[in-house]
Order: C-alpha cells, then sequence, then structure tokens
C-alpha cells in the first residue's frame, strides 16, 4: 500500500511553492492529499476558526491527486483534512513550500508551522518547508533533492513523538522580486545543517497613518533583528551562509530549566 501524504500550506492552494511542493513529491510514490487555504493566510500560527463555519471544495482530482480547498486557517486545514478527507490516518503531514523565511522566531507567527504543528500534535509525523524568498514566482527548484531526501527520511525512520521538523532554504534568485531582507541568495546550497533557533526579534512593528476620513489606522510591518548574527549553530546563520537548515521543534514548550528559579523565588 501506498504510504499517504497530506500537504497544506498558508499562501493558498494555487501558490508556486505547494504545487512545486507536490511536483517534488510525485516521484516518491505517495498517495497524496492536499489541503490548503482558498487565499493567503499568513502568519495565522496555530490559529482556528472557533466563531466562523468552515467550507471545502475539491479543486483537482487525478491519479495520485486530491486536490481541497478550505475557507479557515492552515490548521483548520489538517483538522477538516484528518476528519472529513483521509479515510486513514495520514503517514506524513508535509507543510509549505512557504515562500518566505520562517525560522528563529517567525516559527511561532508562520501559518506553514502552524498546519505542521498541528499534525505534529495529532502524532503524525510532520515537516514544514519555507524558502527564503517572498516573490509568488520564487524558483524553488534548487530545493527539490533536499525536499525528497529529508521527506524519504522521514517516512522510512518517523520522527520522535511531538517533534516536527522546521526546515529552511536559502533564496536562489539574486534578482528576486521579493527578497528576504535577511537572507542572500545562492546559485547552490552547501549541504544541511541541523541548527537551533536564533535569537532575534521584530522591531517598529507598528506604522501609524491617517485615513483621509480623518481617524488613525495602522500596518504591521517591522524590521527582524537576528540578535546572535556570528552564532554558527543556528537557524540563520546556515541559511544565510548557504545551506538547508533543520530545526527540530517540540510541541512541548515547558521550560524545564526555569522550574528551579521558579521555586525559589516563590520559596516553594
Amino acid at each position: 500500500m501506498k504510504k499517504t501524504v497530506l500537504v497544506s500550506n498558508d499562501d493558498g492552494y494555487q501558490a508556486k511553492g505547494i504545487n512545486a511542493l507536490v511536483d517534488m513529491l510525485e516521484p516518491l510514490g505517495l498517495d497524496i492529499i492536499v489541503c490548503a487555504p482558498e487565499s493567503a493566510r499568513s502568519g495565522q500560527s496555530r490559529a482556528f476558526s472557533v466563531s466562523n463555519y468552515l467550507t471545502i471544495k475539491k479543486r483537482l482530482q487525478r491519479d495520485g491527486l486530491a486536490v481541497y480547498s478550505c475557507s479557515g486557517t492552515p490548521v483548520d486545514c489538517i483538522k477538516i483534512a484528518l476528519s472529513e478527507i483521509c479515510t486513514r490516518k495520514p503517514d506524513l503531514v508535509v507543510s509549505g513550500i512557504n515562500h518566505g523565511d520562517n525560522g528563529s522566531v517567525n516559527t511561532h507567527y508562520s501559518g506553514t508551522m502552524g498546519a505542521c504543528m498541528e499534525g505534529c500534535m495529532k502524532h503524525i509525523p510532520s515537516i514544514a518547508f519555507s524558502l527564503c524568498d517572498h516573490d509568488p514566482d520564487a524558483d524553488f527548484s534548487l530545493m527539490t533533492p533536499y525536499v525528497r531526501k529529508i521527506t524519504q527520511a522521514v517516512l522510512d525512520n518517523g520522527l520522535p513523538d511531538l517533534v516536527c521538523l522546521n526546515v529552511n532554504c536559502p533564496a536562489t534568485n539574486p534578482n528576486s522580486r521579493m527578497p528576504d531582507p535577511n537572507g542572500r541568495a545562492f546559485s547552490e546550497y552547501k549541504g544541511i545543517k541541523v541548527a537551533r533557533m536564533a535569537k532575534s526579534a521584530w522591531y517598529n512593528e507598528v506604522v501609524k497613518c491617517q485615513h483621509p476620513r480623518n481617524f488613525p489606522y495602522y500596518w504591521l510591518t517591522g524590521s527582524y533583528s537576528n540578535d546572535e548574527p556570528q552564532a554558527e549553530d543556528t537557524d540563520n546563520w546556515a541559511v544565510n551562509n548557504g545551506y538547508v537548515a533543520i530545526t527540530p521543534t517540540k510541541v512541548d514548550v515547558t521550560a524545564y530549566e526555569a522550574y528551579g528559579f521558579i521555586k525559589d523565588i516563590l520559596h516553594i
């Protein structure tokens, strides 16, 4: 029996990234099911719909491939696919390929990672793939052997329970219309590095504007700061130096190392 892979993203079912991902996965001989948002849902993190109803539409069916769109968030896509579309539990959830970097603190905001984490929380091995290029027509071709290698390795060996993979790849087109402002473009990748999340933050995120009808409105934007650019064990360093970065990511976010500190300040 073919292994089943559930594919989603946060850029929408028509995005070039998710279609490139399906093309990369098809030669692996998988039963591929796609359930992705109807339109872009970037920055949705792990949000899911509690006040709105959801709809799903069958967009495409051909040998070995079924494509559905969902009106909700990336997490909604995984939930509804597992409940209403998949006839059995998938062997793998793959999210992406995202148009833009999802390393470091962006992991917490990312809808791509939201879908990946949802699969992980359902005890399904899960992977998120991202390219450091926001261009809707980004070039994903250099990722192909890496996507296949990583996917096949996880299919063959699984992952520790409640651990998923956040995979970020450097941009490949120096003339991209929308390059990642924190990354560089490479004509080839140097290999793979298993890396931790870099310490970083977003600053100056709120821009206040004045509407012509005389009320204020706001845009969320901001500038990204890598607080340890020379740390060679981080995801940011890896992609900025031409490596594919893999960050094993846990569902359990408990700060076990802080137990002693908390007990001390509370005198317990």
